[in-house]
């Protein structure tokens, strides 16, 4: 969320107190029926005052409320976006008593240190190519369009390599 500028003129916060008074309401009804995360609707609002004070001349637009809820739309789909950017819903929320203390044991790191040593070793039995694909894919991230681009090849024989190597990791992972 944008930050509220410390600067503000007189012009500025009575502005910001029409805003308030006028549309803050209706905002929260605009994004409560828009969003489904009740725990940023204020957030929300404050973003659209913050977004129109920094604008300037809050006072004198001629249609002020079609411009408030312009604005409302436009961070709301800012900030659709960036939760589909982020994969926002597929984030697990911290659970202490999952994810706290957890145990670093000798055992556990040395079980730790051959599986590593063990998937190090069946990617290096793979070719070059499929390797490479393989970690530019799982490791790196990258789309298999940007893959094909990079190395040169089709999509196809990217999808084909990935194939491959899953197939080879599964089979010594077994």
């Amino acid at each position: 969320m944008e930050a509220v500028p410390s600067c503000l003129s007189a012009d500025d916060h009575h502005a910001l107190d029409v805003l308030n008074s006028r549309y803050r309401a209706s905002l929260l009804r605009h994004f409560g029926r828009r969003h489904s995360d009740p725990t940023e609707l204020e957030d929300m609002v404050q973003e659209v005052f913050v977004r129109l004070i920094r604008r300037g001349g809050v006072a004198e637009l001629a249609n002020l409320q079609a411009y408030v809820f312009e604005t409302a739309s436009s961070v709301l789909k800012d900030r659709l976006r960036r939760s589909r950017v982020r994969h926002e819903a597929v984030h697990e929320s911290f659970d202490p008593e999952r994810h706290a203390d957890a145990d670093f044991s000798p055992e556990d790191v040395l079980s730790g240190r051959e599986q590593l040593a063990h998937a190090t070793a069946a990617l290096l039995e793979l070719p070059e190519r499929t390797r490479v694909i393989f970690v530019l894919r799982r490791l790196e991230g990258m789309r298999f369009r940007d893959i094909a681009v990079r190395l040169g090849i089709s999509v196809s024989a990217v999808e084909k390599h990935m194939q491959r190597a899953i197939v080879h990791m599964t089979r010594r992972r077994d």
